[in-house]
């Protein structure tokens, strides 16, 4: 792609590049075109059946989709329904892509979908003409490759970083349009106060945490409750490898637990692939590039690279488990409440770790509308819902109660262990449906 005659444009003459029934990507997470996007959805009317393609949205708005609720000229689809994506959901405004994140790079690059159109955000050039990719790493390198058209988008308030022999590097000259404009601050994802069941659970899974421990930690009040607890802890030489990197980082950093010297792979550094939270942790990323590898989803989502890190501790929530250690961590029915993401590709890759554990961490049980009490342990998923990780890749489970672990155990032994760890008011039932179901 080098050597284009790449022009700064406008964003209004930059998105009459998008034609009637292209595919354009947005990207994913924090990252977001913003003056690309205000552009496209002033087309309204002048094109049809434009279908853009992003995820995890944390913006409290998409214009192509605000200004288009009758879907004249655009449909959007989401690799991962964020918070604001499942209020469009509720809408009849957004289409779900299930994927496993490490595939993704492989669905661009053996054309199972296309891209025409990137709409690629990136920070301000370098004298070079060399630009980071921000907040996003995402699958840029490879979508660039397949793409018909390329545009990037500077935005000034983005970190500069540019990776590890230009891992988060893009060349100006690699895309067809260049626009520029102010924007908006970064989004910011915050963190509620740990309530006491987030606490009860995150004290039980520091306790199995060793010095040296590579974290990925996933969203949540209990990943971050736990990276609270590790920064006021003994541990030490704490490291990184993850998926998204947030401010439960930036704590442990600033607690002098998160060195990174351990680890057998970017020793000294923090490998990531999106980063999702404060504007500390935007400015962190800004004034430390030394610290970082942010990397693509090749890289960082790889179960070969992750495994050969020692005592990887993957952390993640979960919607139900079932006695058999099925996990949904995803969807209420049929209706899609997240997104499987990278949680697959960091529970294997802490299974095959030395020293490695993955743990699925979720409350015993909530309270619905009426007040009535649910567990969130059941004797099997429900219909369709979402069994979004096997019985076999589920290695701990822990609730409020404690912690087991399902490896080598068999289907009885797995139902007694998860009804043990239930609210108590389902242990019974749940105990009597394991020795009716698994002899």
């Amino acid at each position: 792609m080098n050597g284009k005659q790449t022009r700064f444009v406008t964003p209004e003459a930059a998105v009459q590049a998008v034609r009637s029934g292209d595919w354009v990507d947005y990207g994913f997470g924090a990252g977001f075109p913003e003056l690309l996007d205000r552009a496209l959805a002033a087309r309204k009317g002048q094109v049809r059946d434009v279908k853009i393609r992003g995820g995890l949205v944390i913006r409290p708005r998409i214009e192509v989709v605000e200004s288009d609720p009758e879907q004249e000229s655009f449909s959007y689809y989401s690799w991962h329904i964020g918070d604001y994506e499942r209020k469009l959901q509720t809408r009849g405004l957004v289409r779900f892509l299930p994927v496993m994140l490490r595939s993704l790079p492989t669905l661009y690059r053996e054309r199972y979908i296309r891209c025409d159109v990137a709409f690629v955000p990136v920070s301000r050039p370098d004298a070079d003409g060399c630009c980071g990719l921000g907040i996003s790493n995402y699958a840029w390198r490879t979508i660039l490759e397949s793409a018909r058209t390329v545009i990037f988008e500077i935005n000034e308030r983005y970190p500069r970083l540019q990776g590890v022999d230009g891992s988060h590097r893009v060349r100006l000259s690699e895309a067809d349009y260049v626009v520029e404009g102010e924007h908006e601050p970064l989004p910011e994802r915050t963190y509620r106060e740990p309530g006491e069941t987030d606490a009860a659970i995150a004290r039980r899974v520091v306790e199995l945490i060793p010095d040296g421990a590579v974290l990925s930690l996933g969203v949540g009040g209990v990943p971050y409750t736990v990276a609270q607890m590790l920064a006021r802890s003994d541990r030490r030489d704490l490291g990184c490898h993850t998926g998204t990197i947030s401010d439960p980082f930036l704590e442990l950093y600033q607690a002098g637990k998160l060195t990174n010297a351990r680890k057998e792979l970017d020793a000294g550094r923090s490998a990531w692939n999106l980063a999702m939270g404060s504007q500390r942790l935007y400015d962190w990323l800004d004034a430390e590039p030394e610290r970082f590898h942010p990397g693509d989803l090749d890289y960082i989502h790889s179960v070969e690279r992750i495994s050969r890190l020692s005592n990887v501790i993957s952390i993640n929530g979960g919607v139900q488990l079932d006695l058999m250690g099925q996990e949904n961590a995803e969807s209420a029915g049929a209706r899609q409440l997240s997104g499987i993401g990278g949680q697959m590709d960091f529970l294997e890759g802490a299974y095959r770790s030395r020293g490695g554990k993955g743990f699925i961490c979720i409350h015993s049980s909530r309270l619905d509308k009426e007040g009535r009490r649910r567990s969130n342990i059941v004797a099997a998923i429900p219909s369709g819902s979402t069994v979004s990780a096997p019985r076999t890749m589920i290695q701990y489970v822990a609730t409020e109660y404690g912690v087991v672990c399902l490896s080598g155990k068999t289907l009885r032994e797995r139902a007694e262990a998860m009804a043990s760890i239930a609210h108590p008011d389902f242990r019974e039932e749940l105990a009597r449906s394991a020795a009716e179901n698994f002899r």
